[in-house]
């Protein structure tokens, strides 16, 4: 990774925080966007090379500010070679009780906002014949469970537009990895939107079992660096045989789902 340049979204706190030291640490170029800047400035400092890091203030909702940041994403560095999208929020509520407009917040934020930059920046790919979109899902957009409809709707969206892009670029040298990540240890579940749209503010003890957002931060280094297709990152556990079960017997995990629903 060397003086390559990587772009990460949602890079104020958790995993995107976590990417930006180990990316850092390996020698690259970074761009750190999210909507908090005096929390993009702390991480910048607390990268290993704070002088190669460029913060980028954006707002994932503002779709319409997205040509005009990717202008100034590739002046920092003249090019950009790894996109990882990564900002998002969960969501816990009934489908019953759930409102239509938390609904459209989490699919305009967990998946339109990763199809609108995505294609604001793949020209530039395009035209350099490389580059490498990454991924932020989760095991949720492989199966379902009670109390996720519009995180599991969102993330599984994902999966098919971004195998489809996959099948387009492939050709082109640009590469796409899924991040499928399981209980990762962030404030995830404490900012998740409940049935009116309120944050949720309270952790889940599931969450604070998982793995840690440093390991899980490595774990996806490594799987991006072998340009793997998707990978599950998280703890050998409930989560991983889900994805089995979803598989081989879905019929058994709907029994089971339950057991999977954050504490």
């Amino acid at each position: 990774m060397n003086n390559k340049v990587v772009w990460i979204t949602g890079a104020s706190s958790g995993i995107g925080e976590a990417l930006a030291y180990a990316y850092s640490a390996a020698g690259a170029r970074l761009l750190l966007s999210s909507r908090r800047t005096e929390e993009l400035e702390r991480v910048k400092q607390q990268c290993a090379h704070p002088d190669q890091t460029r913060v980028l203030p954006m707002d994932l909702l503002n779709i319409a500010s997205f040509d005009e940041r990717v202008k100034e994403a590739l002046g920092a560095f003249g090019h950009i070679d790894v996109l990882i999208h990564n900002g998002g929020v969960s969501q816990r509520g009934l489908v019953l009780d759930t409102e239509l407009s938390v609904q459209r917040q989490v699919m305009e934020l967990d998946y339109f906002s990763y199809v609108a930059l995505t294609k604001a920046l793949l020209p530039h790919f395009i035209e350099r014949k490389t580059g490498h979109f990454v991924v932020m899902s989760s095991v949720m957009g492989k199966i379902g469970t009670p109390m996720r409809s519009a995180y599991a709707a969102a993330k599984h969206a994902l999966h098919g537009f971004f195998d489809c892009l996959r099948a387009e670029v492939s050709p082109m040298n640009i590469k796409v990895t899924l991040l499928t990540p399981g209980y990762i240890r962030t404030n995830i579940a404490q900012n998740a939107l409940t049935k009116d749209g309120s944050k949720l503010g309270q952790a889940s003890q599931n969450i604070e079992k998982g793995l840690s957002a440093d390991k899980a931060a490595m774990k996806m280094f490594r799987a991006i660096e072998k340009g793997k297709f998707e990978a599950y990152i998280g703890k050998p556990g409930a989560e991983k045989m889900a994805l089995v079960l979803n598989r081989l017997a879905p019929r058994l995990l709907m029994r089971m789902a339950p057991k999977f629903v954050p504490k």
